[in-house]
């Protein structure tokens, strides 16, 4: 989809896809599936959970993840849309820190629930005061609102801290407001930052986490995720309907389990390589752009450009979808053929930025960057 989306002369840095060769335990796993003829339907939901349970102590020192009540689902935003209907009902409010992840509007909205924002701090960190007035006027319009939380946070790669995270169970407890979080990222963590799993913090018992080795090991088009739920929520999360363990492919379940299982040192070369990528952009963004705003991310593979400086207006049109473009990425498209994540469709607080997939070559990186110069409002 990456390189298929665009003409022949456009680099692709927007849908976040990496331009990576997959992890080798994960490719011999499928090859041997098919050589035994083991395409039916699926099977493994325990040993994929067990898998993350493992994979989660060793990478996080975390032991929270309860393998008799996980529940897979076919991948994460469509895990997080079952969660919802569980603990909301239509027309009650979704809080989102905005800007954040296109689908966090659209699978919302087509869910018959109400999306409102709360901005974060102009430094891309959770604004806990501006989280709890959006609560508050949540609670006074719904009967049981909820919050998406993005752990670590799209588009600006931030990684939440403890305390952040603590804060955010404490004023949601508050209120009464259910979370959710979105942890698909949480493998993706660079040097200088430390993930903090959201079931792990204090006053997060009646919450649940979604997540599945997607991102991670760059395997978006064999689904399978996995629902997780705090103490307090697991009656909550036993009444998914058992349809929906139908969704993720038997492919999914089987290539998702062996990332976390064997696919660990494919992950560290993939960190190394991530974060000397983070470091060459931070390099040419000062070159070529240097009046553009950037903060280096502490994870994922995004970095997100404040392209006002550059003479671009900040006004926010309507969420859409991450390929639809206006402002900055339209004009880099045009004038550059650099395909980039338009702001807008993040939500409030995107007008004007661009996101950026730095999952790639050096070479991509500096030739992308290099025709990025020349851009014009």
């Amino acid at each position: 989809m990456k390189w298929r989306a665009y003409p022949s002369d456009v680099l692709p840095l927007w849908v976040a896809e990496m331009d990576v060769m997959p992890a080798e335990p994960v490719t011999a796993a499928l090859r041997s599936a098919l050589d035994l003829g083991d395409i039916g339907y699926p099977s493994g939901a325990r040993e994929y959970a067990e898998a993350l349970a493992g994979f989660a102590r060793r990478r996080w020192g975390w032991d929270g993840v309860d393998v008799d009540t996980a529940q897979v689902v076919p991948d994460v935003m469509l895990g997080i849309v079952e969660v919802l209907k569980l603990v909301t009902s239509p027309g009650d409010t979704v809080v989102v820190n905005t800007p954040v992840y296109p689908p966090f509007f659209a699978f919302t909205e087509h869910a018959d629930r109400r999306v409102a924002g709360a901005r974060l701090r102009p430094d891309g960190r959770i604004d806990i005061e501006a989280l709890a007035s959006a609560f508050a006027d949540a609670r006074a319009a719904s009967t049981t609102p909820a919050f998406l939380l993005a752990n670590p946070h799209n588009p600006t790669g931030v990684v939440h801290t403890v305390d952040e995270l603590t804060a955010v169970a404490s004023v949601a407890r508050e209120y009464g407001v259910r979370v959710i979080a979105d942890e698909i990222h949480a493998p993706l963590v660079l040097p200088g930052a430390t993930f903090t799993p959201y079931l792990s913090v204090d006053g997060a018992q009646d919450a649940f986490v979604v997540t599945s080795a997607s991102k991670a090991w760059n395997l978006p088009g064999v689904k399978a995720a996995l629902a997780l739920a705090g103490p307090s929520a697991v009656d909550d999360l036993r009444r998914i309907p058992e349809e929906v363990s139908h969704g993720p492919s038997h492919f999914g379940v089987l290539a998702h389990t062996v990332a976390y299982t064997d696919g660990e040192p494919w992950l560290d070369a993939l960190l190394g390589g991530l974060t000397a990528n983070r470091e060459l952009v931070e390099r040419l963004v000062a070159e070529h752009l240097p009046t553009a705003g950037f903060t280096p991310p502490d994870g994922t593979y995004l970095a997100w450009l404040d392209c006002r400086p550059l003479g671009f207006d900040d006004r926010d049109a309507t969420p859409g979808a991450v390929a639809d473009l206006a402002g900055p990425a339209k004009a880099f498209l045009d004038q550059t053929r650099v395909a980039l994540s338009s702001g807008h469709a993040f939500g409030p607080g995107g007008g004007g930025h661009v996101r950026v997939n730095f999952a790639t070559s050096q070479a991509i990186l500096t030739e992308a960057f290099t025709r990025m110069s020349g851009v014009r409002p």
